[in-house]
């Protein structure tokens, strides 16, 4: 599949500090191009809005790196999100997700091991699921996850899962190219 926006734009395409952005993260990624950067940062001022807002969701919140990186996992999972996925998997690992656990996130409620999953992870689950495909949380649904998280984590968990639904619908309409091979 070919992407819709070059891959490959030069310093004329990013302009100096976008382009300088895009070499830096390519580099902590340990990737010739880090394409969804490239891409966005073809439009300048949406990149600069885009980068801190995604940072605080991804690792300046209040939810914990394992949290957040479920509710990545998962997204990335139910919107067939192969570049959330590259990435997303590795830092999963890292933040103490192991295969078997993100085996468990991928089957998500339905599957056979999700009662290996904590509680807190269950009705995590639960609730990504039931955000991405209808927009909302029911009120059986919102109870369950206020028993696990406080009112900051709450909104945070709602915005970081609209984020990565987001993002992924952004990475496949655009037709971004992964940054590893496979």
């Amino acid at each position: 599949m070919t992407a819709r926006i070059p891959e490959a734009p030069g310093l004329r395409d990013l302009g100096l500090v976008n382009w300088l952005v895009c070499k830096v993260v390519a580099a902590r990624q340990h990737v010739p191009r880090a394409h969804l950067f490239t891409t966005l940062g073809q439009h300048k001022r949406l990149m600069w809005s885009w980068l801190p807002f995604g940072g605080v969701l991804m690792r300046g919140g209040k939810l914990s790196t394992r949290d957040t990186e479920l509710v990545i996992l998962r997204v990335g999972h139910l919107r067939d999100s192969r570049y959330e996925l590259q990435h997303h998997r590795r830092m999963a690992a890292a933040a103490g997700l192991d295969d078997a656990t993100q085996a468990r996130i991928f089957e998500g409620p339905g599957g056979p091991h999700f009662d290996e999953l904590t509680d807190r992870q269950r009705v995590m689950l639960i609730a990504i699921d039931e955000l991405v495909q209808s927009r909302t949380l029911s009120d059986a649904t919102w109870e369950q996850l206020s028993e696990h998280l406080d009112r900051p984590r709450l909104i945070e968990f709602v915005m970081l899962t609209s984020q990565y639904d987001a993002l992924a619908a952004t990475l496949s309409a655009l037709r971004v190219p992964l940054d590893f091979d496979e």
